[in-house]
């Protein structure tokens, strides 16, 4: 995919799976995400745990870093960023199923963990 940086998606790449007639999971911690909260205009911190099985094609790491760093000033609520972020890597690497889960630091003392799920985990 070609760099486009009016569409955060267009910084996704992906690669061949090396092995994709066996099912296995594949699991990718972002510790340190970041976005903007649409209401108050402050920062967001949390976490992001994205599990797939793989059909033909994997995310490639550094461009899904370069992806996740465009949330940093991007207003957008916990639900919202974590189907969006399903939705992208739904696209890109159509995988047999996977899940995008964000846990958010406390504020006003309420922790949130939102979790979204693609297909049916084989």
């Amino acid at each position: 995919m070609t760099s486009d940086k009016s569409d955060p998606f267009m910084l996704l790449e992906t690669f061949a799976n090396p092995h994709p007639r066996r099912d296995y999971l594949i699991e990718h911690h972002v510790h340190e995400f970041t976005s903007t909260c649409p209401k108050t205009g402050q920062p967001d911190f949390g976490t992001i745990v994205i599990r797939y099985v793989a059909g033909e094609r994997c995310v490639e790491l550094k461009s899904l870093k370069l992806y996740l760093q465009t949330y940093r000033s991007r207003g957008i609520f916990y639900e919202d960023v974590t189907n969006v972020i399903l939705d992208d890597l739904v696209r890109c690497t159509q995988p047999k199923w996977m899940q995008v889960q964000t846990t958010w630091s406390v504020r006003g003392g309420i922790h949130s963990v939102i979790t979204a799920e693609h297909g049916v985990r084989p």
